[in-house]
């Protein structure tokens, strides 16, 4: 289903229904009319393909169906927090979040800018809050806003993923799976893995979003991405998100064919600071390893002159000149086979470990939780 399609409530009498087992008093519950509450369940239904209930003398009771869907409704209700918020209100709020202003969100959502102002509007008034405030042509989240933003995001994850879970339900191969990837997970693993289960699963699309950890950590918080791939953190820094260790990687001294330290006998931290550095920024792991490799090679680390995160451009800055770099050999597997670049073992062993990162308390859908275990599987086999 799609996510403009989703009224949230139709949902909230959903899952009243399976919690009182009788429309009476569901109707009760969400102040709806008890024809109301029937039409909505109804309509769900037909949205869905299937029967939530079966009706009869003592009651509502839940279908097979239902009952998978009854927990992702609870948690998604839980999360929009008031039941004076609408679908729509969901929608415009979230594509003006993630856009920053109303221009982009009414061109990303096809609606004019006089609808997304009016449904913003209407769902500050419902929650008594100020979510937005204007910055010129853009907007800004006020802290309200952004606890709303991240709760309507994690519930409209949660509720496509119990669309994903009936549809699986009745045989249909369905569902979507957002990887955030940073740069490691991009040479072989994830790629390897993707084409795997593309096979086992032609149903379920793959999405990938590329990115730092910075960069990725902040969707994943709020449900755009489903799990994120690559180094991993200090647990302290983490708060709600959850990491599992997969593999470690090794990286290397990478440097342009016929570079002088090719020539080299014994490395030492003296010999690796009189070249230039190509290197990420201050606060990744990368970064920090190589500062700890210098220093026990017994050398002060240089002055990065250039900081860069994407492996494309490193590659060319490197081709052009005597910079050294800090890379897992995968990240540049075809550069190293073809003879245009080479690499030397550090001096001293550089390690980080390689792994899966979601949000605490996430509850993968089937196809996801077989996607985490291929991921599993094909680290194993040596493609990190």
């Amino acid at each position: 289903m799609a996510e403009s399609a989703i009224n949230i409530r139709h949902i909230a009498a959903f899952a009243a229904t399976v919690r009182h087992g009788s429309v009476t008093r569901a109707s009760r519950a969400v102040n709806l009319t008890q024809p109301a509450l029937t039409q909505a369940i109804a309509r769900l239904e037909a949205d869905l393909g299937c029967a939530l209930f079966e009706r009869g003398p003592a009651g509502m009771t839940p279908t097979e169906p239902a009952l998978l869907f009854a927990p992702r409704a609870e948690a998604a209700i839980a999360q929009v927090g008031s039941p004076r918020v609408t679908g729509t209100q969901v929608r415009a709020f979230l594509a003006l979040a993630r856009a920053g202003s109303y221009a982009v969100a009414a061109e990303a959502t096809g609606l004019s800018s006089a609808s997304l102002h009016r449904a913003v509007a209407d769902l500050s008034v419902a929650l008594g809050q100020r979510l937005v405030d204007r910055r010129g042509r853009s907007i800004m989240l006020t802290p309200a806003g952004e606890r709303r933003a991240r709760g309507f995001g994690l519930a409209m994850a949660e509720l496509r993923s119990g669309f994903a879970e009936v549809a699986a339900w009745q045989g249909k191969a369905a569902g979507r799976i957002v990887v955030g990837a940073m740069p490691l997970s991009r040479a072989r693993w994830l790629p390897e893995t993707i084409l795997r289960f593309a096979k086992a699963h032609p149903g379920v699309d793959v999405a990938v979003v590329e990115g730092s950890h910075s960069e990725l950590a902040g969707p994943l918080r709020d449900g755009e991405i489903d799990l994120m791939l690559g180094a991993l953190r200090e647990a302290a820094v983490l708060d709600d998100l959850q990491q599992e260790a997969v593999f470690e990687d090794q990286p290397a001294l990478v440097m342009r064919a016929g570079h002088p330290l090719l020539e080299e006998g014994a490395i030492t931290g003296a010999l690796l600071a009189r070249f230039p550095w190509i290197l990420p920024a201050r606060d990744t792991p990368l970064r920090q390893y190589w500062e700890d490799m210098m220093r026990a090679a017994g050398a002060e680390p240089p002055h990065v002159s250039i900081e860069c995160g994407s492996v494309l451009t490193v590659r060319q800055l490197l081709l052009g000149s005597d910079a050294l770099t800090l890379l897992s050999a995968a990240q540049l597997a075809v550069e190293l086979q073809a003879g245009v670049l080479a690499a030397r073992p550090t001096p001293v062993p550089v390690r980080r470990t390689i792994g899966v990162t979601s949000r605490e308390g996430w509850r993968p859908t089937g196809p996801q939780e077989a996607f985490v275990a291929l991921l599993r599987q094909v680290a194993g086999e040596g493609f990190g």
